[in-house]
């Protein structure tokens, strides 16, 4: 069959809401109002992902090959994909052996992480961690807020600039756990030091963080020093299962941390910060969570847990949970519900500000990393933020108490509004 028929009968379909430019100048218009991006078939080969077989992975693997490419608004062409009914595979095609139509299609390579080991044992996190959070700070600082707060940010009014959003989910997150002075304060997870130098500065807490990542606990030592000169905290290079028995915490922070636990431990990291927390304390963890299960963000590609796109190059061993297995392990550990929110919409906006900004310095990005990487971290931004606005994934924050012998769980408010008034400086003039 001739390629350029093979495309038109591919893409016949009156769902499909995005133009489809070809390897010879010629457009498949969209069948309805179309999004700003379009998708580029760079050359013939880029119709085999498209064939019998597809799977988010194969199409991804195109994309950094450069047999596909998006012109314009990538999250908007990928959120129009996510919603369109998919390839039409007539009879030819369907029974096409896929090299009929491609002619040596280049893999994506250098790039697969490889970690090795037990799933989920220290030795291994520890190496999938290193794989992406130890990319380059300089590549980090392209796109996220000057405080390097690699999470969900918080846009109270929508108005908010990405600094300043982050900066109040850090004081969410302080007063979620009633900070107090003289607290001790954990950081599971504790990233470039963000939180634990908003903490330290504003609520004058002793705070502790750990973090596996050579990179963060560099960075996180020298953002204390800058940001909380005399304050009693630091950064150690732990894994939270290293962790030793001593004083336990009054409060306990994991802010996007328990998606590199793994489903199969998720028990055993609620018991360890369980044990770490005093009696009456509180836990805020924060994390990423699989709200669709079955299918993935392209519902017509497949989706193959622990091996697709963003495991394979961006984020290896990466686990998803429901909120509901999250919340059943916290209770099985011991813990009180105290509250649930989801932050959903929130994330979606944050990663909108993390793909402009990356966009924006592409070219310092390819120098840094690589084309093929600055490529894979485009498409992952722009995928991610498609699957928080569609709600293939969401984000929760979940409040845990530990009851003293009494069952309370100090500092939980009546009222729920002094968690959304008020803001650091006030904080501070009151403690």
């Amino acid at each position: 069959m001739d390629h350029r028929r093979a495309a038109a009968a591919l893409f016949d379909s009156p769902t499909r809401g995005f133009d489809v430019a070809l390897w010879d100048g010629a457009v498949l218009p969209a069948a309805r109002a179309a999004t700003p991006g379009r998708l580029v078939l760079r050359e013939p080969a880029g119709l085999d992902a498209f064939l019998a077989g597809r799977s988010e992975l194969r199409l991804a693997e195109a994309f950094l090959d450069e047999a596909i490419d998006v012109e314009g608004d990538l999250a908007g062409l990928l959120e129009a994909a996510a919603r369109w009914e998919g390839p039409r595979l007539t009879p030819t095609l369907a029974g096409a052996a896929l090299g009929a139509l491609v002619h040596g299609a280049a893999v994506a390579g250098g790039l697969a992480a490889r970690p090795r080991g037990r799933l989920h044992s220290p030795e291994r996190d520890r190496e999938a961690v290193r794989h992406h959070y130890d990319v380059s700070d300089d590549f980090y600082r392209l796109f996220l807020d000057r405080a390097m707060v690699y999470s969900c940010a918080w846009f109270p009014t929508g108005l908010e600039s990405l600094e300043e959003a982050q900066q109040a989910k850090l004081d969410l997150v302080c007063r979620k756990l009633a900070l107090r002075p003289e607290d001790r304060f954990l950081d599971v997870g504790c990233g470039w030091g963000a939180l634990l130098a908003h903490a330290a500065a504003h609520y004058r807490v002793h705070g502790v963080g750990i973090t596996v990542s050579e990179h963060q606990l560099v960075e996180a030592r020298r953002r204390l020093a800058a940001e909380a000169p005399g304050r009693d905290v630091t950064v150690l290079p732990l894994d939270y299962r290293a962790l030793r028995p001593d004083a336990p915490f009054d409060k306990i922070a994991s802010i996007g941390m328990m998606e590199h636990v793994g489903r199969e431990r998720l028990d055993g990291y609620f018991a360890a910060l369980h044990r770490h927390l005093a009696p009456g304390g509180l836990l805020l963890n924060h994390a990423i969570a699989d709200a669709t299960p079955r299918h993935g963000l392209l519902r017509w590609a497949a989706h193959r847990r622990g091996d697709g796109f963003i495991d394979r190059y961006v984020f290896p061993d990466h686990d998803l949970l429901p909120v509901g297995e999250v919340v059943r392990a916290a209770e099985r550990a011991g813990f009180e519900v105290r509250d649930l929110e989801s932050l959903r919409e929130h994330y979606a906006e944050t990663l909108g500000h993390w793909l402009a900004r990356l966009e924006a310095s592409l070219a310092q990005a390819e120098r840094l990393v690589g084309r093929r990487k600055a490529r894979a971290w485009r498409l992952y931004l722009a995928g991610t933020q498609v699957a928080f606005r569609v709600g293939r994934i969401t984000v929760h924050q979940l409040l845990l108490a530990r009851r003293d012998a009494v069952g309370r769980a100090v500092g939980v408010p009546r009222s729920r509004a002094t968690w959304y008034a008020g803001g650091p400086a006030a904080a501070s003039a009151t403690s």
